[in-house]
Order: C-alpha cells, then structure tokens, then sequence
C-alpha cells in the first residue's frame, strides 16, 4: 500500500495510510530500532473511528532508504519537533515502542521546553525509563556478525527484514545508527516531570527491559503512571496488537 503524507510540508517525516478527516484526534507511532511506517499500518486499520492515526517515518528506511539514518536523537527529535507542528489542530497522544518510546519521550519535552501543545498521554512500549542504567553491553559497534546475533537474541530484526537476508545487510547500517541513538543518549534530568499521563507497556519475558526499568517511568510525570505486561519478548506488540489497541484507546478517552 503507497503511503501519504498527511500534510505537504512536514513530509516525509509523518505519514498515514488511512486518513480519517473527521477524526477527533491523532494518534503518533514512533517505530523501533530498523522500522517504518510499514510497522503499524494494521494498527491505524484498527483504530476506533474517532482517531486518525499517523507514523514518524524516520530516515534510512522506506521511501527514505538514499538518505542517512540520523545517529543521534537530539537531531531526529529537533527535526521531528518542526515537522509535526503543522498537526497541532487536534489533540494528539504519542505511542513509541522500544528505540520509539525514547523519541516519543524526548519529543515531549521538547514541545514542552518550547511552549508548543504537548500529547495527552505518553504510551511507552518495550522501553525503560531513562534515568535507570540500562544493565545491556552497547551492539552498535559491533562487527556484523556479531551484531546481527545480538539482534536475534531480543528478537529486534524488525519483521519486514526477517527471512531475507540481503534486505537485512542493506539495512545494517539504518540498524546501526539506529542502536547508536539508543546507546549514545545521556538522560538530561534537568526539569520537572511532565504534566500528562504516562502508560507503560512491557512484554513478561522480554530480555532487554527488566521490570525495575519500565516502572520506573512513574518518576517521570506528575500526572499518574499505569504499567501493563502483555505475554511475549521485546516484540510482544506483534501478537497481542489488538489488545494493546483496546488498552490504548480505554487510555484515550479516560484522559479525554
């Protein structure tokens, strides 16, 4: 299915497949380390009928495959930041999974520091809060070898890389600077917590977010935490999709 950007000049960075003009809100996915919009297509399908849903389509990947993967995530936040200004008619809650929860927390307070609208709710997935160490060795430099067993080993080739190989060398170097953000990211504590609800979602066996790591966002806003755990390892939004949605979207409308 071709993608579409929502509004002309903040493309390429937010695309929807599914516009819904008469939506009463947006909902932003920020994808994992290696993914795309391709990510959550199925999930914008399954949206209730009152939300429009739109992905960050970040570079290296896509449509955007000739350009560089951004390494570093206070520039893919600044760029992200001026891209999505232009959705500030309707209120907005931001959904990140993994590498997309760091993007999605660091965008807020980016919105907050420069007095523009923020989400709702923050709903972070598969990703620890930032100020709690993150116990797992740095991947990104690894040699390729080495650093696509590491990826297998949570699980995090991304499911449109799977089975075929010579996408996955191609994509290696998106995969990398990708790690890097994640790796090469210092929490900045400066500031107080944010003012909206954060909902946390984490998989009961996933290797790479311990328990401690994603309750600890609870710290990090004054407007109420709530964790979840779903079956399944790093990548459990694959199989319970339709529960998380349902989740989501009771989140919505209680902060609504």
């Amino acid at each position: 299915m071709p993608f579409m950007s929502s509004r002309n000049n903040s493309a390429p960075w937010f695309v929807c497949s599914q516009t819904n003009p008469g939506a009463e809100m947006r909902l932003f996915f920020f994808p994992f380390a290696g993914g795309g919009p391709p990510a959550f297509i199925q999930w914008i399908k399954e949206l209730p009928t009152h939300m429009e849903g739109m992905i960050a389509h970040y570079p290296g990947r896509g449509s955007r495959y000739q350009e560089p993967a951004i390494n570093n995530l206070s520039i893919l936040v600044e760029k992200l930041s001026h891209a999505m200004q232009t959705f500030f008619d309707k209120p907005f809650a931001f959904f990140g999974h993994s590498l997309g929860g760091l993007v999605a927390f660091e965008l807020t307070r980016q919105l907050r520091h420069h007095n523009l609208p923020e989400p709702q709710v923050l709903l972070i997935s598969a990703c620890g809060a930032p100020h709690i160490p993150d116990s797992q060795p740095p991947i990104h430099q690894l040699p390729d070898a080495e650093f696509l067993e590491a990826l297998k080993s949570i699980n995090g080739i991304p499911s449109e890389l799977q089975n075929n190989t010579e996408i996955i060398e191609l994509s290696l170097p998106t995969l990398r600077a990708d790690f890097q953000v994640i790796e090469s990211y210092h929490y900045d504590s400066g500031g107080p917590p944010l003012n909206l609800p954060i909902r946390a979602y984490g998989g009961l066996d996933d290797p790479r977010v311990s328990r401690e790591r994603l309750e600890g966002w609870a710290s990090l806003t004054n407007a109420g935490f709530k964790s979840q755990y779903f079956p399944g390892d790093h990548f459990f939004i694959n199989t319970v999709r339709e529960s998380i949605i349902a989740s989501i979207t009771a989140e919505l409308q209680s902060a609504a």
